[in-house]
Parts: C-alpha cells; structure tokens; sequence
C-alpha cells in the first residue's frame, strides 16, 4: 500500500481500479510513394475528417465548459484550413515523394518550432496549438481516429490532461481524475467540477500503477495505491455516508430559501471561472455572488483583450439566464502574481501592491475591464464590485473612471445597462469602520471574510505556523462584520458575506441574526446552506 499526498481539487470519495493514461507515442514512417495526386487526397481526407472532429467537439465543450474554454477547438479547426500550413505539408509530399503522415509531422515539428522561437507571446503558446492539430491527423491518417478514454469505470491517473482528450472521454467511466501537472483552473479540474468527482493535482504518477485498486481521498489530496482490507474498509464506509448526506441534502434543491420565520436570504455562488456556471445551475443558487476574473489573467500569458473579457462575462450572465452575476474586478497581487504585471517582489505583499490599488494606478488596464463588464451587462443581470477598498476617495475615483468608459461606450452606440449595481468588498478593517460613509456612495457591500479575518488578526493567512491561532470566529472579526450589515441597512443597501465564513454552518445562524442579507458559498456548499437556512430563525 502507497499513499500520495497532492492538492484537492474537487472533494469526494471514488474506489477503483487506476488506468494510466497516455497519448499513443506518435512514431511516424518515412516511406517514398508513387502515386502524388492519391497521397494529397489522402491528406486532404484526413485533414477534413480532423476539422469535423474538432467541430464536434467544440459543440460538445460548448454546452459542458462553455465558450470561453470551447473556443480553443474552433481556433484548431481554423489552423487545419491555414494556406501556409497545407502548403507546406503538400509541397513535402510532393518534392520529397514521402507520404502524408511524414509531411504532416515535418510540418508540425517546423511550424512549431518556428512559433516557440517568436518574441510575441500570442504565436508563442500556438506553437503547442500547431503539434496538437498535427497529431490528430496523424492519427486519422493512421486510422486511430483520435485518441480514447476509459471504457469502464476507473480512477484516471495522467500526468496531464489537454483539452481535447477531457472534453471526449466518456464521463460515465471516469471516477476520479489524478494528475501531475495542472492546476486548479485547468482544464481537467474544469471537468471534475463539471462531473463532481474527486480530483486530485501534484500526484507523482507512475505507469507501473496501472492495473492497482486505489483510493481517491478528495478531501485531504490523498491517492492511496493497493490499499490494505482495513483501509478499503473504512473508505468504502465513508463513501457510503459522503453518498448518503449528497442524498439526502438533494431534497433541498427547489427549495426556498429563506428562514424559519420568513425572512428570505439571497443564496448565491463563488466561481472561479466561466465552466463553474454548470455547478451553479446544478446547485440550484439564485445567483453568483463572486465572480473572480482573475482567473482570465492568471491563465493569460498577457493581459487579455477587452474581447476575450467581455465573452467570458457575456458568457457567464446568458448562461445565468436572468439570475444575478456579481463579477469582482481585477485581484491580482498577494499571493495571485501574472509575471507580465511586473509588479516585482514586496516584503509584505498581502499589504502591498494589489487589486484596486493596481486599477486605479494602471488605469487602461482598468477601462479594459470595465468596457467588457458594461458590454457584457446588455446581455444579462450584472452587477459589478470593487476589491481592497480603504476609503471614499478610491470609491469616487472609481466612480470618475466609470463615467468616463459609459460615456464613450454612449458616444459609440454601444448598448449597456445603465442601472448597473456597483459594490465593494468590505475586506479591511478600514472600510469596515467607515462602512457608514461608504454605504452612502455604493449600492450594496460584500464582505470578504479571508482577507478581513487576516488583517484584523495581522495574521498573514499563508503562513501555516500561525494556523492555530488565526482564530476566523474571533469576535473582533464578527464584530466588524455586524458593524457592516448595520451600517448598510442603515443607507438602504445590502450587505453579504462572500468569504468562507459564509458556508460556515456554525455560524449559519448567527450571520442571519446579525441581518445579513446574502451568503455567497461554492456550489458544492450550497445544499448545506439551504438546509441550515431553513432550520434557523433570524430573529
């Protein structure tokens, strides 16, 4: 028996046998041919049988992870159609009279070193884009077709998933997904969320695995290999009660929610990213609460285009269907760095350089976003809200930014929203103490209880020697946070807790007896929420 410490992704429980997954080793023959004319035709074949995959499975992604991530399979469709590409791969097959899965891997293995060795960052990373449509003909033109998943259930252990082999995979046969590399915002983690089962990255995989029972531990990052009858034991117990409580919390779905004494509270959800939607919808929540669009510059190799912005929140508002969309604006800094920002090394960067202090200092990167944000509201119900706030002057600079974005989008006709709601983040003690003042220039406060929590504390929450005593319940803490909810119903407006603490059920009741007004969890929370909801009274 092994055991494998990585970082959890998705929670849960999943027993089974591991297959270990791998591209076929793309081992092309050189071999001369006599007839030009076929060999073209026989590219020609392969190549249009690649694009009408790829078109299938952009409409397939399109309905499970949504445009954004979908649109990298168009973009491989495109590049089959490239004159310079087919030039190329037709131009070997016929001066060097070999056939067409050699030219096909001569120019890829060409076109990508080419793009690799740019300056520009955006032909750089197609330099990954050119060898994977390369590969996919090769297999067409060698009958694989494409590459395929598991054909029964099992535990899929890789050392990294692209996107074209997650989106195909059966989802019926995968228990769990294990991997080496990725993220928490890649495209297998993506997919786990999306399916709701356990996944796991930063697992040292090893092939001679393939075959063994393991034990996929979504809650403490933990891959047990061949485990012993007591360990099996006890998992399958767990899993039995994991499965029980999902269950049983299934009842809550379509139900209200709102409290033993009538008072309804807005249940909304945290994403992460444009897929999340699905968990969202599934959860049933009214609405998202917390929307981080960093993701899209932490993914991006440069700052993303107003276009890219603006399809993403387009994106997440029709897929929401009418339902409420808080999107957060930018909160890079801290411990969420995108090398391009060059904001160079800080010796307390939780205190530092980060989120409105960036926008308002880099104020075109700050009219990208909200041009995109104002866009995207015409098509859905939007609201955006501003992080880090530490006073009234930032709110109406903020405020000065923002007429001046909706008064060019009015000069060009560009339809938007104009009621938009527009909050802020109650992150520092700051804000918090002068929440009075604030609430009278915003239209709803969310409080964000991780970074609050740390800074009351002056506890760095990354430092794991200070874990025991970074106390989330202290009662400086709650009481800032009733400080806030008062302070706003006194001005008319909301008031919500988009940190943690929100799904923290032991304080379920407390937060409603305070009179806050929303609680803004992860999708896989929600259920427990609701429950809790409706078993407390908030007076």
């Amino acid at each position: 028996m092994g055991e494998f410490t990585g970082k959890a992704i998705v929670s849960g429980i999943a027993i089974g046998k591991l297959m270990y997954y791998s591209k076929d080793a793309q081992q092309v023959k050189r071999y001369k041919i006599s007839d030009i004319d076929a060999e073209k035709a026989r590219y020609e074949e392969a190549k249009n049988t690649a694009i009408e995959q790829l078109n299938q499975i952009y409409e397939k992604a399109l309905k499970e992870v949504g445009e954004v991530n979908a649109s990298i399979f168009e973009v491989h469709a495109m590049m089959l159609e490239d004159e310079d590409y087919n030039d190329s791969i037709n131009n070997i097959i016929e001066s060097q009279l070999v056939n067409a899965e050699y030219a096909v891997a001569c120019t890829g293995d060409n076109f990508s070193k080419m793009f690799s060795e740019m300056e520009d960052d955006y032909f750089r990373a197609r330099a990954a884009d050119i060898k994977d449509i390369s590969e996919r003909v090769i297999y067409v033109l060698k009958g694989s077709g494409s590459t395929s998943g598991p054909n029964e259930p099992v535990i899929l252990i890789a050392e990294d998933l692209a996107p074209s082999e997650t989106v195909q995979m059966d989802k019926d046969n995968l228990l769990s997904f294990v991997t080496r590399l990725g993220s928490s915002n890649s495209h297998t983690a993506i997919l786990a969320r999306n399916m709701d089962i356990p996944a796991i990255i930063g697992i040292d995989i090893k092939e001679e695995w393939d075959g063994l029972n393991a034990i996929v531990d979504g809650y403490n990052g933990k891959l047990i290999v061949d485990p012993d009858e007591e360990t099996l034991n006890a998992y399958i117990e767990k899993q039995k009660k994991d499965t029980e409580a999902k269950e049983l919390l299934k009842q809550f779905k379509d139900k209200e929610d709102v409290t033993l004494d009538g008072k309804h509270i807005k249940l909304y959800c945290n994403i992460g990213s444009v897929s999340d939607t699905a968990a969202v919808l599934k959860s049933n929540a009214q609405g998202i609460g917390l929307f981080r669009s960093e993701f899209l510059y932490l993914e991006s190799s440069d700052y993303p285009s107003e276009e890219v912005q603006f399809q993403a929140y387009k994106t997440v508002a029709e897929n929401m269907a009418g339902r409420k969309v808080i999107i957060r604006t930018l909160d890079i800094g801290a411990d969420k760095q995108a090398d391009y920002f060059e904001l160079g090394k800080e010796d307390n960067p939780a205190l530092g350089y980060r989120a409105i202090r960036i926008c308002l200092d880099r104020p075109e990167v700050f009219k990208t976003q909200l041009r995109a944000l104002f866009r995207a509201s015409a098509f859905g119900n939007i609201a955006i809200m501003y992080p880090m706030i530490i006073s009234v002057d930032e709110v109406l600079k903020i405020k000065a930014i923002v007429k001046e974005v909706t008064d060019e989008l009015k000069e060009k006709g560009i339809p938007f929203k104009e009621d938009i709601e527009q909050g802020i983040m109650i992150e520092t003690p700051a804000a918090a103490i002068i929440s009075d003042e604030l609430a009278k220039e915003v239209d709803f406060f969310s409080i964000g209880t991780n970074d609050l929590t740390q800074y009351t504390l002056a506890i760095d929450r990354q430092n794991a020697k200070l874990e025991s005593i970074c106390d989330t319940h202290h009662p400086a803490v709650l009481k800032l946070i009733e400080m806030v909810v008062k302070n706003a119903h006194k001005e008319g407006i909301w008031a919500g807790i988009c940190g943690e603490l929100g799904a923290d059920l032991t304080l379920t009741e407390r937060f409603l007896k305070m009179g806050v007004d929303e609680l803004s969890v992860s999708a896989s929370k929600v259920l427990a929420v609701r429950k809790k909801i409706r078993e407390t009274k908030a007076n």
